[in-house]
């Protein structure tokens, strides 16, 4: 679509109209396949893993002891608000792309050129966490079974090794899944989702037998700072609400389906994450637990090896799960810059027969497979709390404009408490930021300078707002054809 007078401005936005406009007449549509219970289970899958699985032991060590449950608790408040934030605006604008569109019809798009660029940190940043924990838990299942991978292949070169070689493998075996369609990419899901809930709640039961109340003194061994720095690494694990928002142009029936999947899936999180540290905490001393493995240490500190071989399989379904989700999720946000123009028209290609974006999940899973065979787990979840959070700050700074600017605009879900939520949600996202450790703000700035660097040399002079013809590569590919073809009409899309 032609630029009009506001592509003379860095600040040039789309209108909601205009969006769903290009979405509908665009040649890249993804089809309506998804329902609530895929969305929940999205969800769920993304924001139940990590967390529970490796984050709990290492912030416990070395962040927040066993006060790592209020860590929980206050970076679930955080993305509560964040969430309701996200529900409104999903329900209003059902199509891909999840906080970077949104910041794009309210904040403008240099605005949303830097949400996206962040996004595109927290996604390949913590899928390449994920990956590192799900090749800890495979090392411990197989040591379990008499099994010993060299520490060459299983360790990054920071941590004494060559690669994290099961890290990268995963990365790539779930690519593959991913391009082959979201339908089946989400009834994977719901089985290693089904898996790691039976794991999650095997532990409980058999971790509080074994609690013993003297591992939780001192509660604060760190003191109450520690809980504040404990939340915003931890807040990592709780990305995954957002992963839900990125699927909206795949839902059949989002205004409604979205709200029930995103609310669902964090209220679920957050209640087994509670859970899970307090009965971890209570199980082992928390210095013990400085490991990308935690849970299935400590069954192994408790004398219960079947346990931790049976959590460990758990553990790799959970982790299966989120890396699968952020692997879908960035692949979506991908291919959205790229339909506005901001990336190179080869992101928006839709295989002819898979209808998938094809080229954003190769790319994103090569770089993802390298972060994790590569890089430790301390560095890169980090990195991935700080896109999170100002992604967070930019979607709520943006339902402010819209209520301001839009009121007229169909709003299936409603955030109540009108500008208090807001102003509250991004209050907490900037402490929680400003927690974080100084190294990590000052590689947040570098990457910050970067992206700025790439939208002036590419995005702003190609943006479909530019006025400038940006034909993308499906386009390109169709103009190649002896025999121009229109696509046929996309059967499972509702009017």
């Amino acid at each position: 679509m032609k630029g009009d007078k506001t592509g003379v401005s860095k600040w040039r936005a789309k209108s909601i109209e205009q969006l769903m406009a290009e979405k509908e007449t665009s040649r890249h549509r993804l089809p309506r396949t998804l329902g609530a219970l895929d969305l929940a289970t999205l969800g769920i899958g993304a924001i139940i893993g990590t967390g529970i699985f490796v984050l709990t032991g290492v912030v416990s060590a070395n962040y927040a002891g066993p006060g790592i449950v209020l860590s929980f608790v206050l970076a679930g408040i955080a993305s509560g608000l964040a969430a309701l934030i996200y529900a409104e605006m999903a329900s209003m604008i059902p199509v891909a792309g999840s906080a970077y569109t949104f910041t794009y019809v309210s904040l403008g798009e240099i605005l949303a050129w830097l949400v996206g660029w962040n996004l595109i940190l927290e996604y390949i940043v913590s899928a390449g966490a994920v990956s590192i924990g799900w090749s800890s838990y495979l090392v411990d299942l197989l040591s379990a079974a008499g099994v010993t991978l060299p520490a060459s292949i299983t360790s990054s070169p920071f941590n004494g090794g060559v690669l994290n070689l099961p890290a990268a493998l995963i990365v790539l075996l779930l690519t593959g899944l991913i391009i082959t369609g979201a339908q089946h990419s989400a009834t994977a899901n719901k089985f290693v989702v089904t898996a790691k809930l039976a794991a999650i709640l095997l532990f409980i039961g058999l971790g509080f037998r074994h609690i013993d109340p003297a591992n939780w003194q001192p509660f604060l061994p760190f003191g109450a700072a520690g809980i504040v720095h404990g939340a915003a690494i931890v807040f990592f694990a709780y990305i995954g609400f957002d992963a839900v928002s990125t699927a909206a142009e795949e839902v059949k029936n989002p205004r409604r389906d979205l709200t029930i999947g995103i609310v669902a899936s964090l209220i679920t999180a957050t209640v087994l994450y509670i859970l899970v540290s307090l009965v971890l905490t209570g199980m082992v001393h928390y210095s013990t637990l400085n490991t990308a493995s935690p849970v299935s240490a400590a069954l192994l500190r408790v004398g219960l090896p079947w346990a931790a071989a049976a959590i460990s399989v758990g553990a790799l379904a959970g982790l299966t799960s989120v890396l699968l989700v952020v692997l879908y999720g960035q692949s979506r946000i991908f291919f959205a810059m790229a339909r506005d123009g901001l990336l190179p028209p080869i992101f928006d290609w839709i295989h002819p027969r898979l209808r998938t974006p094809l080229w954003d999940s190769l790319l994103i899973g090569l770089v993802v497979a390298a972060i994790g065979a590569f890089l430790p787990i301390s560095l890169v979840a980090e990195l991935a709390n700080i896109g999170t959070l100002s992604a967070f700050i930019a979607v709520s700074a943006g339902l402010l404009v819209l209520r301001a600017k839009r009121p007229d605009l169909p709003r299936p879900f409603r955030v109540p408490w009108v500008p208090l939520l807001p102003v509250l949600s991004m209050a907490m996202s900037a402490y929680l930021a400003l927690n974080l450790p100084t190294l990590t703000m000052v590689r947040f700035v570098i990457w910050i300078v970067a992206g700025l660097l790439v939208y002036f040399a590419y995005g702003y002079k190609h943006s479909n707002l530019s006025g400038k013809s940006n034909p993308s590569f499906s386009l390109k590919l169709n103009m190649m054809k002896p025999v121009s073809k229109k696509l046929p009409p996309d059967p499972t899309k509702r009017d």
